[in-house]
């Protein structure tokens, strides 16, 4: 019988888990394929099952996180809306910021390791900011703001 959460835990979501841990730590280009199965309790094998390689595992790791942006996001515009929203957004950042461990923005974190534009990281960093960019520009619109592309760049 097993009772720990290593083997509970699909071996996909513990190769999630230990890539999103470390990386964020760490940073990507700092952490190898073979730490990654040793820590996720996983063989080679099983790894490149699930991902393409290491980018592919990068990918879904920025995927996953930015997943649980939107759902944090997508909350509190359920609460709020206009100048409310806003504040509630930059209260969810300025939390983040306070955060023991915090070491910025993973996708910011994640860009800087990717300096080729047209990588897959680099696009999916892009992308991020573009919805990010998006929501913030109409949550600012709907505060009335009269230039809310200038505070949304901002």
């Amino acid at each position: 019988m097993t009772t720990g959460t290593t083997e509970r835990t699909h071996p996909r979501q513990r190769l999630l888990d230990t890539a999103g841990r470390l990386f964020y730590a760490e940073g990507i280009q700092a952490v190898g394929v073979e730490r990654l199965v040793t820590e996720a309790g996983v063989t080679r094998a099983t790894f490149y099952r699930h991902f393409a390689g290491k980018d592919g595992l990068v990918d879904a790791y920025l995927a996953a996180r930015g997943a649980r942006v939107e759902d944090a996001v997508a909350a509190v515009l359920a609460a709020h809306r206009g100048r409310d929203a806003l504040f509630a957004i930059m209260d969810m950042i300025a939390d983040s910021l306070c955060r023991p461990g915090f070491r910025g923005c993973g996708f910011l974190n994640a860009a800087a390791e990717y300096p080729d534009p047209s990588h897959a990281v680099r696009v999916r960093v892009a992308a991020h900011r573009h919805w990010f960019h998006g929501v913030l520009r109409t949550v600012v619109e709907d505060a009335s703001h009269p230039d809310p592309e200038r505070v949304a760049r901002a």
